[in-house]
């Protein structure tokens, strides 16, 4: 046998061991600012942004939903500022694009596209999420719904159409349950004329500071209208003390009334907030759920008439939770066509957390899934999924639960979700085509067909149709 020289020839045989590499898991976790919610509050959530759809509607506003990332040029138009650091900006190839900030600019955009298309006054609604990369704090949201309403003249926009604006506000809130709110209201150019009447300068400056009142306090007011607004002393306890006027609607109109005559933007502003105010109640907002104030700025520059802010009066921490006003041109950086509007936004995942903390959403309203879930018992399925058929053809939720579970598991998994109906369906019940119908609830069962088992569930739960989303304390 001939010999190997070291080294040579076949290499002795390798063992080769397969390794098993654990992937590392990433730890699931939402963003900061980013709000998700486990299915019952989103049932609660979807409850509130259904109802918003409902009265926009009711009102006659037609829905629309623009792209969430526009084009950053379009976006930044109208911004620049605050409003370029917020946004959440970046580059797809050559194409420099933005998420949407708010449903407003948006909205310009698209009025200007479609002018030629859209009939005028244009009256749509939009709820939708935006998103501002602002600092999270608690109960604000980098990510956010909002709910709008506006309307767009083509040229000019009647004054009625600012007065009708509450009335929906006014709708919407005691349609969700809300009960203890007040809608306040003022008009720019009152404010506006008031400080021409008095010399003063910068009055975009004044009414971002007048916006702050009830943040900082008249105290502070004061000290940045002297140090950032240029005004004198003089001039600036005549601002405090014409914010400052307290009364009645019909007190705060006098008072107005009686400064008349001096400048010309100040007397329409008084016949434009009279209007509105006198309005009001017949257009089904309550005198009690109105005010006039004159402190209501709203510190966004593009507001030219009336401005308004809705608070709910038992938890003035919440701040506005609704706001908006009169705008003379929402799309001059897009047309020259003057399309002046009115409209309101809801912060409506703020309103949520709020309403959720505060503890103001209501524990009897019903946030399952289904109001009905079939319990087959039995291995043969053809009855029950005719049942859940039935039920369903009623217009009743119904879930078909098929998995291989024992009676209690069954029942348990329907309690959790909170269904407050059980069809249970045994070899009895099949037998002699009936169910086991069973309130969750109250622990009562009965027997009957399904045909008569949809009935009692469509009458109980129209007796509980009207249970509000919010139970005020």
């Amino acid at each position: 046998m001939r010999q190997r020289a070291a080294g040579i020839g076949p290499s002795p045989l390798r063992c080769f061991r397969l390794e098993v590499f654990k992937m590392e898991k990433v730890t699931p976790r939402t963003l900061s600012g980013f709000m998700e919610l486990l299915p019952e509050e989103q049932l609660r959530m979807e409850r509130l942004l259904g109802t918003l759809r409902e009265v926009y509607s009711l009102y006659g506003f037609t829905p629309l939903d623009t792209p969430a990332i526009e084009s950053a040029e379009v976006l930044l138009a109208k911004g620049g500022g605050e409003t370029e650091k917020q946004i959440y900006r970046f580059m797809k190839g050559d194409s420099d694009l933005a998420l949407r900030f708010d449903l407003t600019v948006p909205l310009a955009k698209y009025v200007a596209a479609n002018y030629a298309k859209l009939a005028f006054p244009f009256r749509r609604y939009q709820i939708g999420k935006v998103w501002r990369g602002e600092r999270a704090q608690r109960g604000r949201f980098r990510e956010f719904y909002q709910a709008d309403i506006d309307v767009i003249g083509d040229g000019k926009l009647d004054i009625m159409n600012e007065a009708e604006i509450p009335s929906i506000i006014c709708r919407a809130f005691t349609e969700l349950g809300l009960e203890d709110f007040t809608i306040r209201i003022n008009n720019r150019k009152v404010l506006g004329g008031f400080f021409a009447m008095h010399g003063m300068n910068a009055p975009a400056e004044i009414l971002r500071t007048i916006d702050k009142l009830e943040k900082i306090g008249p105290d502070k007011v004061r000290e940045i209208l002297l140090s950032d607004c240029g005004l004198d002393e003089s001039q600036a306890a005549a601002v405090l003390s014409f914010t400052g006027f307290s009364g009645t609607t019909a007190e705060k109109l006098a008072f107005l009334e009686g400064m008349r005559g001096k400048n010309e933007l100040f007397d329409t502003g008084v016949d434009e907030l009279r209007t509105v105010a006198e309005a009001l109640p017949g257009l089904g907002v309550p005198a009690e759920r109105f005010a006039i104030d004159l402190t209501i700025a709203r510190g966004l520059d593009y507001y030219t008439g009336t401005v308004y802010e809705t608070t709910i009066n038992s938890h003035p921490e919440i701040g506005s939770v609704c706001s908006g006003g009169r705008y003379d041109n929402l799309a001059e950086y897009y047309t020259d066509r003057a399309l002046p509007g009115v409209g309101i936004s809801i912060g409506v995942t703020r309103l949520f957390y709020v309403l959720s903390e505060q503890g103001l959403l209501n524990p009897e309203l019903t946030a399952a899934p289904a109001d009905a879930i079939v319990l087959p018992m039995t291995e043969e399925l053809g009855f029950a999924a005719a049942a859940a058929t039935k039920l369903r053809g009623a217009g009743i939720r119904t879930q078909l639960y098929t998995e291989d579970k024992k009676f209690k598991q069954k029942l348990s998994y329907a309690s959790k979700l909170g269904i407050p109906y059980a069809v249970i369906i045994g070899e009895d019940e099949v037998k002699n085509g009936l169910v086991a119908l069973k309130d969750m609830r109250r622990g009562e069962q009965v027997s009957c067909t399904p045909d008569e088992a949809a009935e009692k569930i469509k009458t109980a739960l129209a007796e509980s149709a009207g249970t509000p989303l919010i139970k005020e304390k």
